[in-house]
């Protein structure tokens, strides 16, 4: 004789879960912990934000390495030097940022003004370029991020393309009325 299955069972477990659950939503959710004043965030005053932006990008030399990858493979780190004289913001142009650079990597040194949208997280800026023509140069794409005195990126040059990484440092300036152009960190003195 084949047994039957004793719905009586099947009830008292379903009875017994969905007591479980109802008991479940009925208690207290645990509270978040609070947040110390240290921890809450602070409004970003991006003008405030622009403003050290430029004053701590003008007058400066990005010296660091970038790589190359084509076909997949990633070719050793080579030197690279970025002079920026003077960065200031594009009146009108809510993204787009005036930097007057000379551009030395490789054999190329180039003094070239750029006008680059710079991008916001939270607050640290990112200057990008999407297919920027650089008149010389070529076509560029670039992501590089800025934060404290240092610099590190990705960027794409048709099929080649790469990191990029480094220091962020003043150029130094010659005391008042001794004559000399100012000189970069990386120069002899």
């Amino acid at each position: 004789m084949k047994s039957r299955p004793r719905f009586g069972s099947l009830i008292v477990i379903a009875l017994g879960i969905l007591s479980n659950v109802c008991r479940a939503a009925d208690e207290p959710k645990s509270a978040a912990p609070a947040r110390s004043e240290s921890q809450v965030a602070v409004p970003l005053d991006q003008a405030a934000l622009e403003k050290k932006f430029a004053e701590d990008l003008s007058g400066v030399v990005f010296t660091g390495s970038y790589s190359v990858t084509t076909g997949g493979k990633e070719k050793p780190a080579e030197m690279e030097k970025y002079t920026i004289t003077r960065v200031s913001k594009v009146k009108d142009k809510e993204d787009s940022w005036l930097f007057v650079t000379r551009i030395q990597y490789g054999k190329t040194d180039l003094e070239i003004p750029l006008a680059l949208p710079v991008k916001w997280a939270g607050d640290t800026p990112v200057i990008t370029l999407t297919n920027l023509t650089i008149p010389v140069l070529g076509t560029f794409t670039s992501r590089v991020m800025i934060y404290g005195d240092r610099y590190a990126g990705t960027w794409q040059h048709g099929k080649a393309g790469g990191h990029l990484w480094g220091k962020i440092e003043k150029i130094e300036q010659p005391a008042q009325g001794d004559g000399k152009p100012p000189t970069t960190p990386a120069d002899p003195k």
